[in-house]
């Protein structure tokens, strides 16, 4: 388990920061910049959570993808990218399979889509919204770093699975769909 006694080291005050193998990086680095990022995604799910209590389920699946985002950002902190790396915390195919079945799970209830989805509807569906583009810009910026390092690649499906869950579950939320705000193409000309 982990225990933090104390919240400031002064390690970071000149700009750089430590991986979880030990090495030093600029705070702006690649892999920084993505861990980061899947950080930020995890916090606008959690904003979307507060909305989805009593959503069949959605909140309880929104709290383990929280913690699947720990582990996300663990396995990007430590340089590698085999998902058998020792002593590393990686992204394992299970979960993966568990968002596939949770997708299939909600996308069984909803009809199929004539146009494009527009971000909104219900406000649990809007923050979902929010979280799916987050994800989106982490997973480039995984898949970046994936161009320059060694990267699990379970991570890259990893996120780009959640963002169609995200997706998912944002119709859901808009009472499984009959909430959605469609684009209409060229509707304002």
């Amino acid at each position: 388990m982990v225990q933090l006694t104390r919240i400031y080291t002064r390690g970071g005050d000149k700009g750089d920061t430590s991986l979880g193998d030990g090495s030093r990086v600029p705070k702006d680095d690649l892999r920084v910049d993505a861990y980061g990022t899947v950080d930020e995604a995890n916090a606008t799910i959690g904003l979307a959570r507060m909305d989805c209590a009593g959503l069949s389920g959605l909140e309880t699946m929104l709290g383990r993808i929280q913690n699947d985002l720990f582990d996300l950002g663990a396995d990007l902190c430590v340089p590698g990218g085999t998902p058998k790396d020792e002593g590393a915390l990686r992204i394992v195919q299970s979960q993966i399979d568990r968002l596939e079945s949770e997708i299939d799970q909600m996308n069984d209830k909803l009809a199929p889509l004539q146009s494009f989805v527009l971000p909104g509807g219900v406000p649990a569906a809007a923050h979902l919204h929010l979280a799916r583009t987050t994800v989106r810009r982490a997973e480039r910026l995984v898949c970046a770093l994936a161009r320059e390092e060694s990267v699990n690649p379970l991570a890259i499906a990893y996120l780009n699975r959640l963002s169609d869950h995200l997706f998912v579950a944002a119709r859901h939320a808009n009472q499984d769909g009959a909430g959605d705000v469609l684009w209409v193409p060229g509707g304002n000309r």
